[in-house]
C-alpha cells in the first residue's frame, strides 16, 4: 500500500464528520511526507500526502498548497482531465476538485471504517473506482455524488469463500464484519486502454475488462505484495514489489519472466521516460534504471537514503515524493 513506508450496507452515504478540519497551511509541506504524484498537464504536477497537504506546482520548483477540508492523510490523486480530480486516502477519505487541483470537496469521509484507500482511477467524470487495504472497493457513476461499497470475494481462496458462505447463513453482521477484513489489500490500480490491472497484498495480479465489475486473477508468481504494474513503452507488462522482486511478461501476462534488480528493498513505483527508458522507485533511495525494456537494470542509489515512494518523467527528469518531500532526480542517459 502507499503507506507502506509509515508505518454496512450495500449502498453507502457519504457522512461528512463534524470534526473534519481544513488541512493547515504548512511553509514545510513540501518537504513533508508525502505519498503520491500525478502529471495533470505538461504545465502542472499535483502532490498529495500528510495532514491532508495537497500541492501543487507548474515547475517542479515552486509548490502551491492547496485548500483542503481535511487533515487526514491522503494516499493517492488522480485526473480525469486538467480540471477534474479525485484524491483518498485514510478514514476512506475521497476528495473532489472542479478546478484543477486549486481547492477541493469533501465526497466521502468514514473514520468509522478506519481503512485507507490507497488508489484511484476514473474512467471518465463519472465513472470511477477507489480501492484500498483489506480489499476496500468503491464505486461511483455520477462523479462522486454518491459511492458505492463493493466485496469482491473472487479474490478469496475457496476455503475463505467458503467459510463466508457458512458465516452468512449463521450471522449476517458477522458475516459482513468478516467479509470486510479477510480480503487482501488493493495497492494499485490502473488503466491500460480498456482493460484495468490491479495488484496488492499476497501476489495479486488481476485484470478486468468490464471496469472492474469482475476480475480475472493471473496464476500466483510471488507471494510477496505487488505495489506497481504498467505497460512499457514496447508493451510488454511489468510488475514490482516486496524485496526488489520484478516481473515482466511479453504477453499480457502469461507467462512472467523475473528480471533481477540487484537490490532487496521494497520497490513501490513505475516511471517510464519519454527517451524509451524505465525507472523503478523504492525504499532505501533505490532507483533501478532499464534501457531494454525492463529485461536488465542498473541502480542509481541516492544518497540520503530515503524512501521514494512515487514518481513521474517532468521535463527530462524524475520528480518524486519522498517521506521527507518532493525530490527531483536528474538520470542522464
Amino acid at each position: 500500500m502507499r503507506l507502506f513506508v509509515i508505518l454496512l450496507s450495500i449502498f453507502i452515504i457519504p457522512i461528512l464528520s463534524a470534526q473534519t478540519l481544513d488541512a493547515r497551511h504548512a511553509p514545510l509541506a513540501s518537504k513533508s511526507l508525502l505519498l503520491d504524484i500525478t502529471l495533470v498537464s505538461q504545465d502542472k504536477l499535483v502532490v498529495v500526502g500528510e495532514r491532508g497537504h495537497i500541492l501543487l506546482s507548474s515547475d517542479g520548483v515552486q509548490w502551491q498548497q492547496a485548500q483542503v477540508p481535511v487533515q487526514t492523510t491522503l494516499t493517492a490523486v488522480y485526473f480525469v482531465d486538467e480540471m477534474h480530480g479525485w484524491a483518498v486516502g485514510h478514514d476512506a477519505t475521497i476528495l473532489a476538485s472542479k478546478d484543477g487541483g486549486l481547492s477541493w470537496q469533501i465526497q466521502q469521509h468514514l473514520p468509522h471504517v478506519q481503512k485507507p484507500l490507497l488508489d484511484v482511477l476514473f474512467h471518465d467524470v463519472d465513472n470511477g473506482i477507489a480501492v484500498g487495504a483489506y480489499g476496500l472497493f468503491y464505486r461511483t457513476q455520477d462523479g462522486g455524488e454518491n459511492w458505492q461499497i463493493e466485496y469482491h470475494n473472487e479474490f478469496l481462496y475457496p476455503e475463505d469463500q467458503a467459510y463466508l458462505a457458512e458465516l452468512k447463513s449463521q450471522d449476517e453482521e458477522a458475516y459482513l464484519d468478516e467479509q470486510g477484513s479477510i480480503l487482501p489489500h488493493f495497492n494499485r490500480v490502473v488503466a491500460d486502454g480498456r482493460t484495468l490491472y490491479l495488484v496488492g497484498e499476497i501476489g495479486l495480479i488481476a485484470k478486468s475488462n468490464d471496469f472492474g465489475v469482475s476480475w480475472q486473477k493471473f496464476d500466483e508468481i510471488y507471494q510477496g505484495s505487488f505495489y506497481d504494474i504498467n505497460r512499457t513503452q514496447e508493451g510488454n507488462l511489468l510488475v514490482v514489489g516486496l524485496r526488489g522482486h520484478i516481473f515482466r511478461s511479453l504477453r499480457n501476462g502469461t507467462p512472467w519472466q523475473q528480471s533481477s534488480s540487484h537490490v532487496t528493498a521494497l520497490l513501490s513505483a513505475i516511471v517510464l521516460s519519454d527517451d524509451q527508458r524505465i525507472f523503478i522507485l523504492g525504499n532505501n533511495g533505490v532507483v533501478l534504471e532499464s534501457q531494454d525494456d525492463g529485461a536488465s537494470f542498473t541502480k542509481h542509489i541516492q544518497k540520503d537514503g530515503k524512501a521514494l515512494i512515487a514518481g513521474v518523467w517532468y521535463k527530462n527528469n524524475i520528480v518524486a515524493v519522498s517521506d521527507v518531500g518532493i525530490k527531483t532526480i536528474k538520470v542522464t542517459k
